[in-house]
């Protein structure tokens, strides 16, 4: 699974690297090196603007989400905590993810993620990265849920909220975790969030696991362990 990562880059150069048309920020959000379930995260999306006619071009937008899930049928936000990955072998058939995964789809750019090898008793994180240092683009998928207790029209009446989808381990990243988020490469960054594919097996062929030698892995203190911990360093390496 993917459990935490880290997003420190600013919104400049996420516009950038991810050639964003628009900035849909209603606050500057924050580097996070210890991104958890239910922390605002950056996403990558391409949506028409409310009531467009199918004809008109999506634009990419940069937007801040909560991350986990909130499917538009839950009667509460609690489900998102648990709702934070979804299995990109199952997500066409479970009802929270099915929808989302033919028509709403998204980027979740990461400098990273942890994830924790389990050695006797003690649990050693891992900081996980792309070799050459580029961002991560995770596969997402995200949903809106209106708020009952607010008129349809107020923006606060939605939430927006997202999903990593992971896929098997591969390479020497299975020794630390059995799976790990599905990437999407820039040649189908287009494809993947075009609102128009609806067809969610050619979205899926969108999809690869990582080459092997494209991500690398090194260990880091256990202060990444606690939520309220954040910082650079953080990915620090340490020995072991």
């Amino acid at each position: 699974m993917c459990g935490r990562y880290a997003a420190s880059a600013n919104p400049e150069d996420l516009v950038e690297e991810f050639e964003v048309d628009l900035v849909e920020l209603r606050e500057r959000p924050e580097p996070d090196y210890n991104v958890a379930p239910t922390k605002p995260v950056p996403v990558v999306l391409s949506r028409r603007d409310r009531g467009a006619p199918a004809s008109d071009p999506a634009a990419r937008r940069l937007r801040v989400m909560r991350w986990g899930l909130i499917p538009s049928w839950a009667k509460d936000t609690k489900i998102g905590s648990r709702l934070i990955n979804a299995r990109v072998e199952t997500a066409g058939e479970k009802p929270a993810f099915r929808k989302a995964l033919a028509e709403r789809r998204c980027l979740l750019p990461a400098d990273g993620y942890y994830e924790w090898y389990a050695d006797g008793g003690h649990k050693q994180p891992y900081f996980i990265h792309r070799a050459d240092r580029r961002p991560l683009a995770m596969a997402g998928l995200y949903e809106l849920w209106r708020d009952p207790a607010r008129e349809r029209e107020d923006p606060d009446a939605w939430l927006w909220s997202c999903t990593v989808l992971t896929t098997e381990a591969v390479d020497e990243l299975g020794r630390l975790h059995d799976r790990m988020p599905m990437m999407v490469e820039r040649p189908a960054w287009s494809a993947w969030l075009d609102p128009n594919q609806h067809d969610v097996d050619a979205a899926r062929e969108l999809l690869v696991p990582a080459v092997p030698g494209l991500l690398e892995a090194y260990p880091v203190s256990t202060r990444v362990n606690k939520v309220d911990n954040n910082g650079l360093e953080l990915l620090d390496p340490v020995p072991v």
